[in-house]
């Protein structure tokens, strides 16, 4: 975390930092939401399946919304999970205990640098899913400087520069879209954009039109992101209820939350409430955002 840290305070060294929730473990735990959970039902899960939409079954009288087979929501409906069980790795293979944070952990490997924090694990989503698609033209993300990165440019061989607050770029590799290339430009992201400019990139959307592939975002003082990785909606009443993924500090793999808010519910939420609590965050109805097109 601290070598993060000290990435982005370089290289914002002549303007004012907004932070996220990879910048102090301390001034994050003041945001840590402390509840003593109960135990969820677990006959709403196959233990023995390997994907989201496999593994976390719909509750009674719901069903998953239809999805595009291409599209971003049957994407991360359809990621593959580790076996039933494992324990959240950080980036240096230690373990995070789970403390009624998290149901199952995502099959994404994370690379051993302090860099897959919150906002990261939500632009990589949003990258893997682009890249997979082959629409290279849509991956880019700005820095907390403003500067516009695009994932095109680095496919012809541009690399950044960076000094101070200034940032260009200029040819120095021989042109490439290798995924080990893709992964380098994703850590060059991870590292001078978190999610102060990732709220700003992203568009307000109403808590009631909330779908699968919008973001819960808080930047600033410190800030955390989780994404919406499914949905699924009530037959009788048109209630809506989401599956939250995210990852969190130091670098960790991405995590399917629980919900402490209904025990009963988990881990499905319900989002239309004005105060939205999991377990290591709490949002408001208003951080509800979405990808622009």
């Amino acid at each position: 975390m601290f070598l993060k840290l000290i990435y982005i305070l370089i290289f914002l060294s002549i303007i004012s930092l907004s932070w996220s929730c990879k910048e102090s473990e301390e001034s994050s735990d003041e945001k840590t939401i402390n509840y003593t959970a109960e135990k969820s039902e677990k006959t709403n899960q196959d233990s023995a399946a390997t994907t989201v939409r496999t593994r976390i079954k719909t509750l009674t009288n719901f069903h998953r919304i239809d999805l595009d087979i291409n599209s971003f929501g049957s994407y991360l409906r359809n990621l593959k999970l580790k076996p039933a069980g494992t324990l959240v790795k950080f980036y240096d293979g230690r373990v995070k205990p789970n403390n009624n944070v998290y149901d199952a952990v995502v099959d994404l490997d994370i690379g051993t640098k302090d860099l897959h924090q919150c906002a990261d694990a939500v632009m990589r989503l949003r990258a893997e899913f682009l890249w997979s698609q082959e629409q290279y033209d849509k991956i880019h993300f700005n820095f907390t400087n403003g500067h516009k990165v695009e994932y095109s440019e680095w496919m012809n061989g541009k690399r950044m520069n960076v000094q101070g607050n200034k940032t260009w770029w200029s040819p120095k590799a021989e042109p490439s879209n290798s995924y080990q290339d893709f992964w380098k430009y994703m850590e060059l992201i991870f590292t001078y954009a978190g999610t102060a400019s990732l709220k700003k990139e992203l568009k307000f959307k109403e808590i009631e039109d909330a779908k699968i592939g919008d973001v819960l975002i808080q930047g600033g003082y410190p800030g955390h992101a989780v994404i919406l990785i499914d949905q699924s909606v009530n037959e009788e009443t048109g209630e809506k209820i989401f599956l939250l993924a995210q990852s969190y500090m130091p670098a960790q793999e991405i995590q399917l939350l629980k919900n402490p808010m209904d025990p009963s519910l988990s881990p499905w939420y319900n989002l239309d409430k004005d105060e939205i609590r999991t377990p290591e965050w709490s949002f408001n109805r208003d951080d509800l955002r979405s990808f622009k097109k």
